[in-house]
């Protein structure tokens, strides 16, 4: 008799149930042993497509990143979304890329879009379009989710599991960035519409900014003229002084080695530990232990390429936000009266 491999964590509605129960704070030890089983088994998955994106990109430009959601991030995300199945929650593995331009994003999602393999796209191909259709606070980039669904008895238990795969040009991510950055040194999370409201009014308008200047394009506020959009940002700037606290950071001067798979570990005073491994397999591992040892910590698993292609597709976790300030004052002198002294 032919056994199938299960799910993992057993299955999906067991995996369904402890992550309501994480949501609800009646986790037991077993329910957050079935989430680690189910979080881990998407490595493969992270796997499976960094391979495919990394050969189609081979030769140019573009920048491939992947990373490996954070415990607690998944655990924050079941709270601020009620609503969310844990097993459908589609970004807990996710693959970035960056692109130099939009023609560039938007010819190599259109030719991945007809790749032939069995993996499922899942959304319309407008659905998650933040270029066309950019979010309130500012964001913009597209997403494309997937359902992994492969044939052989090795991936087989995979099949069903989500990844999210980003596209961003290098002038959405220094925007993108920014708003982590500013997550890490104030009180406030503009990325999740969370603290002081006014941080994440004047990226709005920074996103306006930076998408007429750079990309003519349009940002959340297409109505106003280039000269409201400058100078409301220029007035919320003088209130929160946000320009003038990311000018005066000094990113990080840890170094990466030449090893691809790097864990951060972030200490409540602001100081990076960077650990890194050959192996992905090994760095899983080290991951669940040191978040075990480290509860109270902020770690992540990242990779990419070289040490240049970390530092810059995780520049938020180096409190580097450089780029996005010569982008800001470069369209605040091309659209209005100046940069801000």
């Amino acid at each position: 008799m032919l056994v199938h491999p299960s799910f993992p964590g057993g299955s999906k509605s067991r995996v369904k149930r402890a992550g309501e129960r994480i949501r609800e704070g009646a986790a037991t030890e077993e329910d957050i042993a079935v989430v680690e089983e189910w979080r881990a088994a998407h490595r493969g998955v992270l796997n499976t497509f960094q391979a495919i994106l990394r050969n189609r990109t081979r030769g140019s430009r573009i920048i491939v990143a992947q990373r490996h959601k954070r415990r607690m991030t998944i655990y924050g995300k079941l709270q601020r979304f009620p609503q969310m199945s844990l097993v459908r929650m589609d970004d807990v593995a996710g693959c970035r890329l960056i692109f130099h331009s939009i023609r560039e994003l938007s010819n190599f999602r259109l030719k991945f879009h007809k790749a032939k393999f069995n993996h499922l796209l899942q959304n319309d191909v407008d659905k998650y379009d933040y270029i066309k259709n950019p979010k309130d606070t500012g964001y913009r980039g597209i997403h494309d989710i997937y359902e992994y669904n492969v044939k052989s008895k090795t991936g087989r238990n995979l099949t069903g599991l989500l990844i999210e795969i980003q596209y961003r040009t290098l002038v959405q991510h220094a925007w993108a960035t920014a708003v982590e950055v500013i997550g890490f040194i104030t009180q406030s999370q503009p990325k999740f519409q969370q603290g002081d409201k006014r941080y994440e009014t004047e990226m709005a308008y920074a996103s306006e900014l930076l998408a007429r200047a750079h990309e003519d394009l349009k940002g959340p506020f297409p109505g106003l003229t280039d000269n409201d959009v400058v100078k409301e940002f220029h007035k919320l700037d003088r209130e929160l002084h946000l320009m003038s606290t990311l000018r005066g950071l000094n990113s990080a001067k840890s170094s990466i080695s030449d090893k691809r798979n790097t864990i951060l570990i972030f200490s409540k005073d602001g100081n990076l530990e960077i650990k890194s491994y050959r192996g992905a397999t090994e760095a899983l591992k080290k991951l669940f232990i040191l978040e075990k040892e480290l509860p109270e910590q902020d770690i992540v698993l990242v990779r990419a390429d070289t040490t240049e292609n970390v530092r810059l597709a995780y520049r938020n976790y180096f409190k580097d936000a450089r780029e996005f300030v010569r982008l800001i004052d470069s369209a605040c002198s091309s659209l209005g009266k100046g940069k801000q002294e």
